[in-house]
């Protein structure tokens, strides 16, 4: 059972850090450029960092190497802000070893999504969570649903079930878009300390409209100042100010759904000179109209 955890810090915008690489066909992590990734979005106001996301191309790098690199993330954050773990295997085994290894790193929490391709029944995904958070029964565990990218939903009974009954899940990342079903999670485990993430960059003030305590944006690498804007003006108080700051967010982002995911956040980095790197083949950089979009959409917002 977990003792010592603050479940208040788990609150705010966190980034699913991305992951610059040297090359796109051997995908070696650029360790240099990373640590100055994590000093960009901490000194541009980030509430915590997600090593290995989906945005962080997790589903491209071995274990090892995420691995290696989360020491990198933690070593160069040296305590500004929480850092949480990604791990989204299919076999719940290779989970459970990889949550065990990254939870030695001084990590602050793990984030677990649920497994894709297949499709296990509820009381299977369950056990599945549940097995992971006791391997760390001293690391805080966090929920990922994404439904969009796994090819089905968590159902919100589970969601509630483990956040009921399994002492260190401490909260989730809901990536549906869906605000019933963030609203819902909040209802739901409003008995107890359950923190809420909505997973979706164009529902975070929505989400906390709703009650919840965070968002998880993929833009906060790119425009940090104007994703946190819209949560600090909303603790603030300043509702139209953080409504406003999420309506210049909503059409940038929105723009990237023409591009192949997860090319468009790294793309848009590199067209503002932040030299990331390019995505890890068979992902490869956007172009045609699918770039001109994003580019259009970029300077409407002032950033080109």
């Amino acid at each position: 059972m977990i003792t010592s955890v603050d479940v208040a810090k788990f609150r705010g915008i966190f980034v699913p850090i991305l992951m610059p690489v040297t090359d796109a066909s051997d995908g070696v992590i650029d360790m240099p450029r990373l640590r100055r990734q994590v000093n960009h979005v901490i000194e541009h106001g980030v509430d915590g960092i997600l090593a290995f996301g989906s945005n962080s191309e997790f589903y491209m790098f071995s274990d090892d190497e995420m691995l290696e690199a989360t020491k990198v993330i933690v070593e160069e954050t040296a305590g500004r802000v929480p850092v949480m773990f990604g791990v989204g295997h299919i076999r719940t085994s290779q989970n459970v070893e990889l949550a065990r290894r990254a939870a030695a790193l001084g990590i602050d929490a793990i984030s677990v999504l649920q497994p894709m391709f297949i499709t296990p029944t509820q009381p299977a995904l369950y056990r599945h969570f549940k097995a992971i958070a006791d391997a760390v029964p001293d690391t805080a565990v966090l929920i990922y649903n994404n439904p969009g990218l796994a090819g089905y939903p968590i159902a919100l009974d589970t969601i509630v079930s483990l956040a009921h009954e399994v002492d260190n899940i401490v909260g989730i990342k809901d990536s549906s878009g869906n605000i019933t079903n963030l609203q819902e999670l909040v209802r739901r485990t409003s008995d107890i300390d359950f923190q809420v993430f909505a997973g979706k960059d164009t529902v975070v003030y929505a989400g906390f409209c709703c009650g919840a305590d965070g968002a998880v944006c993929s833009t906060a690498n790119i425009y940090p100042e104007l994703v946190c804007g819209i949560y600090d003006a909303f603790v603030a108080g300043e509702f139209d100010k953080a409504r406003e700051l999420q309506f210049k967010l909503n059409p940038i982002r929105l723009s990237q759904d023409a591009a192949s995911f997860p090319a468009a956040t790294k793309d848009m980095a590199n067209l503002l000179g932040m030299d990331v790197g390019p995505s890890v083949l068979p992902t490869e950089a956007t172009c045609g109209s699918a770039l001109e979009g994003m580019k259009q959409a970029m300077r409407e917002a002032g950033y080109l």
